[in-house]
């Protein structure tokens, strides 16, 4: 659905290099702290920034010379991007039904009224929870085959962030060829709707793995400065100096289950990812 493939992409004080792919009726999410390379990588996907080096193909073309049929098939949200405040849900409607073939103007707005989206109101007087569902609710109006979400939930509150979630997971259901692309800091939304997960530090992906792996073998290990001196560490992808001794972080947890049954091993999840990929050893 989308691939990257040595893509670069050079600033004074920052460098892009990413490869990575989005599989057909999968969810895959990239995570990473802020200015890791998240926007940027989502801006060289939409033609918004251009690459120096590498390919884009989305849907089967060459992001450069993606066909106007196939950019009906996106929908998408980028964090810094959206319609004028001053307009009104009524008035986006009308927008949307001359930009998108497939629009359904009336759907779109009976899923607002759904929503709680006052329509003759402008959006500047809208919450910021209401402009993240109503932001979901225009890049689902025309029945796109690839969604591009940079972090789409950004700012919300746990039950906002929920509603939103559920969401893309029914927009998933009604077609088995869709996909999605997320970005999001908050670990908890991408391990319980992605179906993989790349994270990217510096501008470079650190790690791709499917979630189902990620949640079943990853784990922290906690060990005091003499066990860590005789540990095995050939399945130690980071360490990091604790107070106690050293907390590691394994992609073979079930090794040092039955190695070391005395050890104690906690469950690692994506906020173990980031800040052992990030800030380990």
């Amino acid at each position: 659905m989308l691939k990257m493939e040595r893509v670069e992409k050079n600033y004074s004080d920052f460098r892009l290099n990413v490869s990575m792919e989005v599989k057909k009726g999968c969810i895959t999410g990239l995570v990473g702290k802020n200015g890791a390379g998240k926007s940027t990588t989502f801006k060289i996907i939409l033609g918004l920034v251009r690459a120096e080096k590498g390919t884009v193909t989305v849907m089967g073309e060459m992001q450069k010379e993606l066909s106007a049929d196939k950019k009906q098939e996106l929908g998408v949200i980028l964090s810094d991007a959206g319609f004028s405040e001053y307009l009104t849900i009524k008035d986006i409607n009308a927008i949307l039904t001359h930009c998108y073939k497939k629009h359904d103007g009336t759907y779109f707005l009976q899923q607002c009224e759904r929503r709680g989206l006052p329509l003759d109101k402008k959006v500047k007087e809208f919450s910021t929870g209401m402009k993240a569902k109503l932001k979901i609710l225009i890049a689902l109006s025309h029945g796109a085959k690839l969604l591009i979400l940079d972090e789409p939930t950004l700012g919300l509150d746990v039950a906002m962030r929920e509603e939103l979630l559920d969401l893309l997971r029914d927009y998933m259901q009604e077609d088995e060829e869709r996909s999605i692309l997320i970005s999001s800091h908050i670990a908890t939304d991408l391990e319980n709707l992605c179906d993989e997960i790349y994270m990217i530090d510096n501008g470079s992906i650190v790690l791709h793995e499917e979630t189902d792996q990620l949640l079943s073998s990853y784990a922290v290990l906690k060990v005091d400065e003499k066990t860590y001196e005789q540990l095995d560490t050939r399945y130690v992808l980071k360490s990091k100096k604790e107070a106690y001794g050293y907390s590691c972080l394994t992609n073979q947890k079930q090794f040092y289950v039955e190695n070391y049954p005395k050890l104690v091993i906690e469950q690692g999840g994506i906020d173990d990812l980031i800040l052992f990929m990030i800030g380990g050893k």
